[in-house]
């Protein structure tokens, strides 16, 4: 059992049917990683619940547009340009404010500003890959960045990425973050993804997939993606390190 948010000590079954196990064969890198033993739950540490928190000060001008905060001036990133927007809240569905939200992906070309990504695609010298912005008052977040390429990873002989967008929240002190990812709607590559074919609920890989927001996109600029968090609940976006969420 796990407490909610804001619900004064009341405790919320945890689902663990809706995550990926920890030892899935077709994404083959869980084998070696994966535990063998049951998991053992632990209090957290009084630093862990009084670390220090981030707040506004730890977002600058600029660090929610990815389409310049790494370019020259004048200059911006290549590729379809695109606002990636949506709401933090908690499992009743009630807004998550002053949260920070940082998020990286990869270029247009599906390529990483990372020294270990070795793919053929080029360097875009004008898009770093990274950024962050802090959920208002009502939760709502928003980045401006470039559509992601789909790119292949040494998984099975012809494995492919579908594109996507890493996020990372952090909570309320230090040590609560939990990090996820979202995907577009309708790419063709998500069916064959091995990580996502590794989350057994239809239901909790649809949560992962950003929809198109034709009311919030920007007219001969760029097309808006919507993209919901869900700390917990039935809704419960899935995430990747910590299941049971803050």
């Amino acid at each position: 059992m796990i407490k909610q948010p804001g619900a004064k000590g009341a405790l919320v079954q945890r689902d663990n049917a809706i995550h990926p196990p920890a030892h899935a064969p077709g994404y083959k890198t869980s084998i070696p990683r994966s535990p063998r033993m049951a998991p053992i739950s632990f209090d957290a540490s009084p630093t862990e619940a009084t670390g220090p928190v981030f707040g506004p000060d730890a977002v600058g001008p600029g660090d929610d547009d990815l389409l310049t905060n790494y370019a020259a001036p004048g200059e911006s990133a290549i590729g379809p340009r695109i606002v990636v927007m949506g709401r933090l809240l908690d499992g009743s569905g009630r807004p998550v404010p002053r949260a920070l939200i940082e998020v990286w992906q990869a270029n247009a070309g599906g390529r990483y500003r990372h020294k270990r990504d070795g793919y053929l695609a080029p360097l875009d010298p004008n898009f770093g890959g990274c950024g962050r912005c802090m959920t208002d008052d009502d939760g709502w977040y928003s980045f401006r960045t470039v559509q992601p390429g789909a790119y292949p990873w040494p998984n099975r002989a012809n494995d492919w990425r579908p594109a996507h967008i890493h996020f990372s929240v952090f909570g309320e002190a230090f040590a609560q973050r939990l990090i996820t990812q979202m995907y577009f709607e309708g790419d063709p590559l998500i069916p064959h993804c091995p990580i996502l074919n590794a989350v057994p609920d239809a239901a909790a890989v649809d949560r992962l997939v950003a929809r198109l927001d034709r009311s919030a996109t920007i007219p001969m600029d760029a097309c808006a993606w919507r993209f919901d968090i869900v700390l917990r609940g039935r809704r419960q976006t899935p995430f990747e390190n910590r299941m049971e969420g803050l």
